[in-house]
């Protein structure tokens, strides 16, 4: 695996003003170590994250399933073997009152789940959008495995993404990153 997924933790920013949405992950350290720029006016989702800003070296692919689906899935794909790493899947219904995502193997079964920390919270922060930041947790089986909390900040958008309680390693890191893109891209866009 690329040493770039090996980091316990990532800040991902996001420009808020931006017309394409362009993703930057920093190691602990402030070295820009992952960037992706989501494409504008795609009716399927193909995200491809690089590197670094010359976008020269590809290193995940993010592909919605279908065109426009209320409970899409999306597949992750290390772009050097080509291999599905695995997917995360978008609960409709149950993302009206808090997000939450299923996340799943190469086989498509359920390993775990990424979440908004709090229902009561959850609605908070859709009367009062921007005001309360997102937090998420995901789990793997019952262990928590990763925390993702937003900064706030009115200016661009913060994810601290957080795998240092992972200790056995039971969520593949390139899934966590790819959590955290669409986290930005899709859950941000209600904002």
């Amino acid at each position: 695996m690329n040493p770039i997924f090996q980091h316990t933790q990532y800040k991902l920013k996001r420009q808020v003003f931006a017309l394409a949405g362009k993703f930057r992950f920093y190691a602990p350290n402030g070295q820009l170590v992952l960037f992706s720029e989501q494409k504008m006016f795609k009716l399927r989702e193909d995200i491809r994250v690089y590197s670094d800003e010359s976008k020269t070296q590809e290193v995940l692919m993010i592909k919605a399933r279908q065109i426009i689906d209320f409970s899409a899935a999306f597949d992750v794909v290390d772009s050097a073997s080509g291999q599905k790493i695995g997917a995360l899947r978008r609960k409709g219904l149950a993302s009206i009152l808090r997000d939450e995502w299923e996340i799943l193997d190469v086989g498509d079964n359920i390993i775990g789940k990424l979440f908004e920390d709090s229902m009561g919270l959850a609605l908070l922060r859709r009367i009062l959008t921007n005001l309360v930041p997102q937090n998420y947790d995901i789990t793997v089986g019952e262990n928590r495995v990763a925390d993702l909390k937003q900064n706030f900040n009115p200016f661009t958008y913060e994810l601290n993404l957080d795998f240092s309680m992972d200790i056995t390693g039971q969520l593949d890191r390139r899934l966590g990153v790819a959590a955290g893109i669409l986290l930005a891209a899709i859950e941000g866009r209600q904002s």
